[in-house]
């Protein structure tokens, strides 16, 4: 047998071991419609959640686009908007994050700086299927 079948038919052998004991990971989605204030969370494609949000008002703007969650935080103050709190922030463009938020009166309307606002407990459950799932992804659409 040639080397280099050998060293073919050793990786592939290796790789399908790997596969069949890495743990089966859940895509987690979330697709945020700012026309309708709305996010909807998609878990391996099925609909899961569907929950009102608060985007950017007036003067302000929230990114439109694919994004990756990249840094996480149980709790986060804002160093720009005198310290307020983030609640289960998921950073997906800078300072621009998932989180939740005490003015839930406000969820459904425009009323953020930029950022995307949950209820504080859909924060706390979007955060927690972040984390085990090996993070998200974020569509936001105007």
């Amino acid at each position: 047998m040639p080397p280099r079948f050998l060293l073919t038919s050793v990786l592939a052998s290796v790789a399908l071991s790997l596969a069949t004991l890495a743990p089966a990971s859940a895509s987690v989605v979330a697709r945020i419609d700012q026309s309708v204030q709305r996010m909807r969370v998609y878990l391996d494609g099925r609909l899961a959640h569907d929950w009102p949000v608060s985007t950017a008002r007036e003067g302000y703007v929230t990114p439109n686009g694919r994004f990756r969650v990249g840094r996480m935080e149980r709790m986060w103050y804002s160093r720009r908007y005198h310290g307020s709190p983030m609640p289960h922030a998921l950073f997906f463009r800078g300072g621009y994050a998932i989180h939740g938020t005490g003015e839930i009166r406000r969820l459904g309307r425009r009323a953020s700086h930029g950022c995307v606002r949950l209820s504080p407990g859909n924060a706390r459950i979007l955060f927690e299927l972040a984390r085990t799932k090996g993070g998200a992804q974020i569509l936001i659409r105007p």
